[in-house]
């Protein structure tokens, strides 16, 4: 797929070295097809990591997409440069007025605490709602999930014992639904997070339908109004070594961290850890942009009936 992003954002030259196609705005401007508009709000504070991730992610597919950053102006980045900021993302005010064919929420590290303590928490339930009636199909994904089941059906997340933290097995449980054609039986994905949301009162609520959940991790996918929402629960898109990454930060820190689960080989941190859920997280992506956006959306998105976003 190509991916068109600005020319000189830092993540082109890895995606390009890694031989993803990816396209600048001049090239895209001679291509005689209608983009994928695709708005990705990134809560993740080392923003240029998530960026490389979610682009490799999205770049399976032949369809042809244009990627928007976007941030929440009620939040300082404290990782991110400004001048990267400024350059690269929009916010909120800037694209209200637009309609998009997807939009990727990300995770964020303020699940320690509550919804409402958040600083962005008010920005995040008005991109919430606005999504409902400017985008074809939201993917939310770990704190954004959580979020999602919280302020669209009210379910609360719940603190965990100990950190769920490495690669978990996860059961398919609906094949029928496109978003997990192609899926094996079991598949492994990634988690990072001290809480969550309960899988029994995912299950009770009618308005969602769970996909694939773990007896260690609990639901993994879910997905209500027909695709229009998509959550997951984990972080299918890390590299291979993202969990890497986390664990020695923490330990850097002296802060209490168990060694990743079922990542690095004979539970040795100096040996290299296995990717083993590349393959899945590919195919979720590219099931969400054939299935979810591109099957579903419109070809002028400034033409949508207005009773198609409700």
């Amino acid at each position: 797929m190509p991916i068109r992003i600005q020319r000189d954002l830092p993540a082109r030259e890895i995606l390009e070295n890694e031989n993803i196609f990816v396209m600048d705005e001049y090239r895209a401007m001679h291509q005689d097809i209608r983009p994928l508009q695709v708005l990705i709000l990134n809560n993740m504070p080392l923003k240029q990591d998530t960026e490389l991730q979610l682009l490799r992610a999205l770049s399976n597919t032949p369809l042809q997409i244009d990627v928007t950053f976007m941030n929440a102006k009620s939040h300082v980045s404290l990782n991110t440069p400004a001048s990267h900021l400024n350059k690269f993302y929009t916010t909120f005010d800037e694209v209200k007025n637009n309609k998009y064919d997807g939009m990727i929420i990300t995770g964020a590290p303020v699940e320690d605490i509550s919804f409402e303590e958040v600083d962005y928490w008010e920005e995040t339930c008005e991109i919430l709602d606005w999504a409902q009636t400017h985008v074809t199909s939201t993917l939310h994904i770990c704190w954004a999930a959580q979020a999602g089941f919280y302020h669209y059906y009210g379910i609360n997340k719940r603190k965990l014992s100990q950190k769920l933290f490495g690669v978990y097995e996860h059961r398919v449980s609906n094949r029928k639904i496109p978003l997990v054609r192609g899926f094996d039986d079991i598949f492994l994905a990634p988690h990072s997070r001290h809480t969550e949301t309960p899988a029994e009162e995912i299950h009770a609520c009618k308005e969602l339908m769970v996909l694939a959940e773990s007896p260690v991790a609990g639901v993994l996918l879910a997905i209500a109004e027909g695709g229009r929402k998509i959550f997951v629960a984990g972080h299918p898109e890390y590299d291979r070594y993202t969990l890497n990454n986390e664990y020695h930060r923490d330990l850097d820190k002296g802060l209490q961290i168990q060694l990743p689960y079922n990542y690095y080989p004979d539970d040795n941190p100096d040996e290299k850890p296995l990717l083993q859920w590349r393959a899945h997280s590919n195919n979720l992506y590219s099931n969400w942009l054939n299935y979810y956006v591109y099957q579903m959306t419109p070809y002028d998105l400034g033409e949508v009936p207005a009773a198609m976003w409700i």
